[in-house]
């Protein structure tokens, strides 16, 4: 099973990729982290650091195939969608819609997403329902609320599951000292710095603080369930600022403790109800306050400082490092000009005249580094050029009417502007040049890395299949066992391979009758054999209601007695044909993965029993004798042959009934005995063209009461085969 956590290296988002790894889950993060740290997730993952609004999250849709998609990635400081609404709608909006498509896209099974308490505004009637009016009062509940309805929206126009949770004010480990919640993070930095807790207000505002682990329980065990839709997220307990405070003081001293005027916009009191997902999901969060601050502090006192210690160690040779990168070009350039002007004033002389060393100056330093240093080097070059008409004795006043004088200057200019222009040109063709081919690498270094988890993942499935006798078995018995053309075969294979799969003791399997009021018991295990019950009405067993009307697995999470652990359908035709039952299965395995290969087990039965009924159909002018639902010889041997191969492998007990007439009318007697039998019983002709009825599940001690049945119908019939 694979789950996508966006901000998953954030605060909540970290413990639920923990939670989802404990569970045995492939977890997948996408990131930015604008706001999230890797080192929150020291579990075994894969990494992709992107924003979720970025067009590359398709790739990574697409190479992966995700179970399940977390959606918490989100801008969460209600001050900073106040002061940049723009930027909360793009991460709040923009990146959830991009998320809802890819998994409609992607034939995701679950989608879940992080909506808060900010879409209720101001409340007054405490706790809040889900069902009161919507009015945010910031841009950041405005952004929840349209992501709430742009995913209710994709359930109703395209079939994703989509569930969203309201939380009240989470708090625990990781947690930054920003966020609705982070008064407790910031409470507990000033509580270990022994500094004063400042407190907004008197202190008799309330929140609803619950702890992050719960919240990541409840995320796991929705996403396995049923629920859809909106739900609160909460302890149901209001808890005053003071009161908080109190409680932190009992995990170490307080220095002091001081008030300020209340904020504005400050919610007085808040506290969300949680009796729908009490009710829905049979969950409640697991940590009083007590507990919950206490293992935060722990965490706190732990890693106190050190995101402090590690920005103090890599930021001062950066800071070096850049300074000096902005001085060296001044540095080498003075050192040029030094260079130049003891050449120019020392007079160098040859054959063809004065060299002049300062044209090669600026040309130089524009070459190294464009306009900016070659503009300085010929101002530079034009004051050494003055001095030295100054020493040879001009007059300041007699260059400003000196032709040559200002023609030389020109040429300084001229020839500083060209080459410092066509270099800062040919910077520009480079630097866009470089621009891209960051971008195709950037590119090229994700689709790489994609590629190659593709193979990763692939390498390792080979190699848990070569080194993975058991699960080879399993592949095996599957498609070994199921490959029947008879439905009977199927149905005693079908125990088999979910006793080998499942290792439970008892299976059991039903068919349907035609109008969904029966179910009839065609084959089980033997270690059920003395437990099922032949016949079972559906209005006597709700799980039974539950399966035939909603057409899904039931597991038995009560452990309600007298009910099966899990019952799941079979289909032919998209209809339900009859139903899987196992029990006795331990507790350990009583897990999400089992029921997922429950589930996957019986739908390989479906496709089996599918082709069985359909072959069945196909031939069934030559399996029956024309006009008559008695069957001929060769195919009532068949089904004769499966039930004496389930009487030996599961004790499936079974009569076989032989019917003591001669010369008779066989549309007489197929009309006769078809409206006494079962759906589940047979009625053929032996190699002497004898009647024969077979019927399943049937002691000895029923025998009399079936032979008298049919002697009343003036039909005589004694038994010459039994499985008991």
């Amino acid at each position: 099973m694979k789950v996508l956590i966006t901000g998953g290296y954030g605060f909540i988002g970290s413990h639920v990729a923990d939670r989802f790894k404990k569970e045995g889950y492939d977890v997948f993060i996408i990131d930015n982290l604008s706001s999230g740290k890797k080192e929150h997730v020291a579990i075994k993952h894969k990494s992709y650091l992107l924003d979720v609004e970025d067009a590359k999250c398709e790739e990574i849709f697409r190479s992966n195939k995700f179970d399940v998609v977390i959606h918490m990635a989100a801008q969460v400081s209600v001050s900073a969608s106040i002061s940049n609404p723009r930027l909360d709608s793009q991460s709040n909006v923009s990146g959830l819609v991009n998320m809802l498509n890819l998994s409609k896209k992607y034939n995701v099974k679950k989608f879940i997403y992080a909506s808060s308490a900010a879409v209720y505004g101001m409340k007054t009637v405490l706790p809040i329902r889900e069902e009161e009016e919507l009015i945010p009062i910031s841009p950041y509940g405005i952004s929840k609320w349209v992501g709430e309805s742009y995913s209710q929206k994709w359930q109703q126009l395209y079939g994703l599951e989509t569930l969203g949770f309201r939380f009240s004010n989470v708090y625990g480990p990781r947690q930054d000292a920003i966020g609705e919640g982070g008064v407790i993070s910031i409470f507990m930095n000033r509580l270990l710095s022994e500094q004063s807790l400042i407190i907004h207000g008197d202190g008799k505002q309330t929140r609803d603080f619950i702890y992050v682990e719960d919240v990541a329980d409840a995320i796991y065990r929705a996403s396995y369930s049923d629920l859809t839709g909106i739900y609160n997220l909460s302890t149901n307990t209001e808890c005053s600022v003071n009161e908080l405070v109190e409680t932190m003081g009992a995990l170490k001293e307080l220095a002091k403790t001081s008030h300020t005027e209340k904020r504005t916009g400050d919610i007085e009191r808040s506290s969300l109800s949680n009796t729908k997902i009490q009710r829905d999901l049979d969950w409640s969060p697991m940590y009083t306050l007590q507990e919950g601050l206490q293992r935060t502090y722990t965490y706190f006192l732990t890693h106190k400082a050190e995101k402090e210690t590690a920005a103090a160690v890599s930021e001062e040779p950066s800071l070096l490092r850049s300074r000096l990168k902005l001085f060296v070009p001044y540095g080498e350039n003075v050192l040029a000009f030094a260079l130049t002007a003891w050449l120019t004033l020392g007079q160098m002389y040859t054959e063809y005249g004065v060299i002049d060393v300062k044209l090669f100056y600026i040309t130089i330093m524009g070459i190294l580094y464009g306009n900016r240093q070659s503009i300085l080097a010929v101002i530079m070059s034009i004051g050494l050029f003055i001095y030295q008409k100054l020493s040879d004795g001009r007059e300041f006043i007699s260059l400003l009417y000196d032709t040559d004088v200002f023609f030389q200057i020109a040429i300084y200019l001229f020839i500083g502007l060209v080459v410092g222009y066509a270099i800062e040109r040919k910077n520009a063709l480079i630097l866009g040049q470089e621009q891209k081919n960051n971008e195709l690498e950037s590119k090229y270094d994700f689709l790489n890395g994609v590629y190659q988890e593709v193979r990763e993942v692939k390498d390792e499935l080979q190699l848990r299949i070569l080194n993975s006798g058991d699960s080879y078995g399993k592949i095996y018995s599957i498609t070994k066992e199921l490959e029947s053309l008879e439905p009977e075969n199927v149905f005693t294979s079908t125990v088999n391979v979910v006793k080998t799969i499942m290792s439970v003791p008892s299976v059991s399997i039903y068919t349907v009758n035609r109008t969904g009021t029966y179910l009839r018991l065609v084959a089980q295990s033997s270690n059920s054999a003395n437990q099922m019950e032949k016949s079972l009405k559906v209005s006597e067993h709700s799980y039974l209601t539950s399966v035939l009307t909603d057409g899904k697995m039931f597991v038995n999470k009560q452990l309600m007695e007298g009910t099966p652990l899990m019952c799941a359908p079979i289909y032919y035709k998209n209809e339900i044909a009859a139903v899987v039952a196992i029990d006795g299965l331990s507790f350990d395995k009583f897990s999400l993965y089992h029921q997922n290969l429950f589930k996957t087990t019986t739908d390989l039965v479906s496709s089996a029993l599918s082709k069985a009924f359909a072959y069945i159909e196909a031939t069934e002018s030559q399996r029956y004798v024309e006009g008559t639902p008695i069957m001929r010889s060769e195919a009532f041997e068949t089904v004769l042959a499966t039930k004496k191969n389930a009487w030996e492998k599961n004790q499936t007990p079974y009569l076989l009934l032989k019917g003591n007439v001669f010369n008779i009318n066989l549309v007489d007697i197929g009309n006769k005995i078809s409206g006494m039998l079962r759906e589940t019983d047979y009625t053929g002709l032996d190699s002497n063209h004898n009647i024969m009825i077979l019927l399943s599940n049937t002691n000895r001690e029923d025998a009399e009461h079936v032979l008298g049945r049919f002697a009343q119908k003036g039909i005589t019939l004694s038994v010459v085969q039994e499985g008991i």
